[in-house]
């Protein structure tokens, strides 16, 4: 995001572990995230996060009741809670809400083994115990399940991501 920023984007730092809400200027917001634990990248299959200019493609969730588990994008019927944890162990959970990301620099985020929506990459819902601080994700961006509902109510699809390392 060069040249005029818009008034209100997302800003997620891979270094810091942050996802921020900047609104006219100034970050009205900041969240703890889990990035990618292979780190920042492009490529289809690569388990990382993609770089650069994006914008929430679709806003996945609306009005489903807080720790609902999703596969697909697609609510699976169940509520995350430790007795499901345990019987999925190792399952990389997507919970509450989605925003679904694509990607706007052709060559770096978007078209092609790089497309950040092709390559089902999101700002998802996650287990508070997923989420810390550390890169544990398999590209996707994580947040706990309060922070999510919270910054889901807070912006709309189309509004842009930028992510930098």
């Amino acid at each position: 995001m060069t040249a005029a920023l818009p008034p209100l984007y997302l800003r997620v730092g891979i270094s810091r572990q942050r996802l921020e809400l900047i609104e006219n200027g100034r970050v009205s917001r900041s969240y703890p995230v889990s990035t990618a634990k292979n780190g920042p990248g492009e490529c289809r299959g690569s388990g990382c996060t993609p770089r650069g200019r994006h914008a929430i493609r679709a806003k996945i969730g609306h009005n489903l009741p807080p720790n609902t588990v999703f596969v697909g994008r697609r609510p699976t019927g169940e509520l995350y809670d430790e007795g499901l944890a345990e019987q999925h162990a190792g399952r990389d959970w997507i919970i509450t809400r989605i925003l679904w990301l694509g990607g706007l620099e052709p060559g770096l985020n978007r078209y092609g083994d790089v497309d950040t929506a092709w390559r089902y990459i999101y700002i998802h819902g996650s287990p508070d115990e997923a989420v810390t601080g550390q890169p544990e994700s398999h590209g996707c961006i994580r947040m706990k399940s309060a922070d999510i509902l919270d910054l889901f109510e807070r912006v709309e699809a189309g509004t842009p991501v930028l992510i930098e390392v």
